[in-house]
């Protein structure tokens, strides 16, 4: 799979560095670079540069450098051009220092805002200004802004214009997505080279806008096991299974569904039915005997199948076992859980079936929480696996406390794959895959709109109709959650978030597919 990579602020300095030490460019040309980057992407979205008026808030490190050569650029094309440095001059060193320079020889100076009878300056070039622009501190920035700084961040939030942060806005981390107090809130972030973890992490995500990935020459970092990727739009065109011109229904692959119980054919039926949407030949459906008939009511296209039931509890029994193993012959895939309830009887149906399957599985809802407390019991299993857990199932599977899983969330999600040497796609926003080798991909697709009963038993058809159509279960996990997070947003494009369903994700997957396959 071919994803770029997500770089934590120390890896971007080593690749500045390298560009430096290898590439045989200076620092002073990266600035150039970066600030040519950031003037472009401000053109493209106010459509021109023409008549715009802009402020420019720079720090005193390389950022602020970014910022100095915007400014002197923008000044050049003729924008009414602003600058505010938040540092005394003497701070201002290396390469920033000489962009500082060419800026003020350009006939650009720097207005100090070092003193509370600087702010009125500020205040009034924000009032009159199109957008600011936000280059007050870089990557390397830890914890709250200090006093001083955060109370220029607040006053740019309180004028209302919108924000352009160069590489990333002040007072996020970049390493994690936290906000640990002031920060600026962009509608537009140019970051250069690669994009950073933290900018795909609430709430640091919500505080970026808009994010441009610009390209300043910086070199590919270098491989590494544990490395975290982004799940973008043309490495999963390249994943999205195509027809052959002879397809038939048996060259496209069988998934079996077993799901449900009283109360949840909804899940089952919305497992099933995704499977077949994302491209599946055919799928059998197994669900406790007396939910047949209902099923067979809900779903027209799918094939379904009445297994042994706990009659009072309306839950599959053990002796489901073997008609399920029955309907395995020539499929390829296995898709378990959806509805399933937590009944005794029915996990360890679940624990059994797993011992003896042989195509690969995807383990969602019920399936998981059968192994609750027993994840060790996943380390005996032959079947390739994929999970899809939200935080709370995975919580309850890994033996931790929610708050201590999102601590740590890319680390807990890295060592729970190696450890049980499978993929687990750990749900939620963003949603993040890790595979088995150390690597972790993030997901960028999706929206709030998808916080809704049955979006999860979409995701595990999903990803078992494209395992049956021949896709590695990795590779079908990663293009998963990115389609499954593309079709709810064309849903919240087409009717808005508040009123999306399960079902509207459900049908918005082949033009999400389609959609999708074109992005190479």
């Amino acid at each position: 799979m071919d994803f770029p990579r997500l770089l934590t602020s120390a890896q971007i300095k080593e690749l500045d560095q390298r560009a430096i030490r290898e590439g045989g460019v200076s620092g002073f040309e990266l600035m150039d670079r970066a600030a040519a980057r950031v003037v472009e992407a401000i053109c493209q979205r106010w459509e021109g540069l023409e008549g715009l008026e802009v402020a420019v808030l720079c720090g005193k490190g390389n950022n602020g450098g970014d910022g100095f050569a915007a400014g002197r650029l923008l000044h050049r094309a003729g924008v009414g051009v602003r600058v505010f440095l938040a540092a005394r001059r003497e701070e201002i060193g290396g390469d920033a220092r000489r962009h500082l320079e060419q800026m003020e020889q350009a006939g650009l100076p720097a207005l100090p805002l070092i003193a509370e009878a600087d702010l009125p300056a500020l205040d009034q070039a924000l009032a009159g200004a199109d957008l600011a622009m936000d280059a007050l501190l870089g990557t390397g920035s830890r914890g709250a802004p200090r006093p001083e700084m955060a109370q220029i961040i607040e006053r740019l939030g309180r004028a209302g214009r919108p924000v352009v942060a160069v590489d990333l806005p002040s007072g996020l981390e970049a390493d994690t997505g936290q906000v640990p107090g002031v920060c600026a809130r962009a509608v537009l972030t140019v970051t250069f080279g690669l994009p950073k973890i933290g900018q795909l992490f609430f709430p640091g995500k919500e505080y970026c806008g808009t994010l441009v990935v610009a390209d300043i020459g910086l070199p590919d970092p270098a491989p590494s096991p544990e490395a975290v990727h982004l799940i973008s739009g043309e490495g999963v065109a390249r994943l999205i299974p195509r027809r052959a011109p002879q397809a038939h229904k048996g060259s496209c692959g069988l998934v079996v569904v077993v799901a449900g119980s009283e109360g949840m054919s909804g899940a089952a039926a919305l497992a099933a039915d995704s499977a077949l949407l994302a491209g599946a030949g055919k799928v059998i459906l197994g669900v406790p005997s007396s939910l047949h008939d209902i099923l067979e009511v809900k779903l027209t296209e799918v094939m379904t199948k009445a297994l042994p039931e706990l009659r009072r509890r309306r839950c599959l029994s053990l002796r489901a076992q073997g008609e399920i193993l029955s309907l395995l012959a020539g499929a390829r895939c296995l898709a378990l859980g959806p509805g399933l309830g937590r009944h005794r009887e029915t996990g360890e149906l679940v624990r059994r079936l797993l011992g003896r399957v042989e195509v690969p599985v995807v383990l969602d809802a019920d399936g998981l929480n059968a192994f609750a407390g027993r994840a060790d019991k996943l380390k005996g299993v032959s079947a390739p696996l994929v999970l899809t857990p939200h935080l709370g199932e995975f919580a309850r599977l890994a033996g931790m406390g929610v708050e201590e899983v999102g601590m740590d969330l890319l680390g807990v999600a890295r060592r729970f794959a190696g450890a049980h040497r499978l993929v687990l796609v750990l749900k939620g926003a963003p949603t993040v895959v890790a595979l088995a080798d150390g690597r972790v991909l993030v997901n960028p697709t999706g929206n709030p709109g998808m916080a809704t009963a049955g979006a999860g038993d979409v995701l595990t058809g999903l990803i078992a109709g494209l395992i049956a159509q021949g896709v590695a279960p990795e590779e079908a996990a990663c293009a998963g959650v990115y389609v499954h997070g593309l079709a709810g947003d064309l849903a919240r494009d087409q009717q808005g978030e508040w009123g999306m369903k399960a079902g509207d994700l459900s049908r918005a997957l082949p033009r999400a597919l389609v959609e999708a396959a074109g992005r190479s």
